[in-house]
């Protein structure tokens, strides 16, 4: 029902973003694109024809949205801890129903709600405090148009995913509650009690460590 989606870096200011990861991999993330209902904008690497890495921030020339951000953006323990530098914040699974996803999977953000970039319209699972489960260890589920995934008309820039680790208190949680409905090998649960993440990606210059 589920597969690995996208993977958040998330920074106080966009390009400090952008230059924390291209520090990491040797490789700027190209631009993406403004959400207005979400008040960031964001830069997108692609992993795969269906998996990317973001990089958001708040996007100072938006009009102040209407609602808490996304990924917890507003909250003060994310402003601070972005302050020291941009860092993961979270990750993102995608199904082709929502709905159907949010009634059966334990844990899981609700409610789905409406999202664009440009002329792309699609549904990810946001509260209306714009909180994560397990403080974004636990996946956003995002649904997108029908077509194409967004990443297969991202250049290719010769990086892949080569595994994904969710450090967590609650990690075995999290596990349990995607088990039966996200398999896949490159992603590990780890008991730590400091959350983080941690991402390999292979790139032309060989196996970098983005955390």
């Amino acid at each position: 029902m589920l597969h690995l989606d996208h993977i958040t870096i998330a920074a106080n200011d966009l390009a400090e973003g952008v230059a924390y990861v291209e520090a990491a991999l040797g490789i700027a993330p190209p631009a993406g694109g403004a959400h207005p209902l979400m008040g960031t904008h964001n830069h997108l690497l692609r992993l795969s024809e269906t998996l990317f890495l973001e990089v958001i921030a708040p996007n100072p020339s938006a009009a102040p949205p209407t609602r808490p951000r996304w990924f917890a953006l507003d909250g003060a323990p994310t402003r601070e801890a972005l302050a020291a530098s941009p860092r993961f914040v979270t990750w993102v699974a995608r199904t082709s129903d929502i709905h159907a996803a949010l009634a059966k999977i334990p844990h899981a953000a609700r409610p789905a709600i409406t999202v664009t970039r440009g002329t792309l319209e699609w549904l990810i699972s946001v509260p209306p405090d714009g909180s994560m489960p397990f403080g974004g260890a636990f996946p956003s589920l995002i649904q997108w148009p029908a077509g194409p995934h967004p990443a297969s008309r991202m250049a290719d820039l010769g990086c892949a995913l080569v595994e994904f680790e969710i450090r967590h208190p609650d990690a075995a949680t999290i596990r349990a509650s995607l088990e039966g409905f996200l398999d896949d090998p490159r992603i590990r649960y780890c008991v730590d009690p400091r959350p983080s993440f941690r991402a390999v990606i292979t790139t032309p210059r060989g196996d970098r460590q983005l955390v």
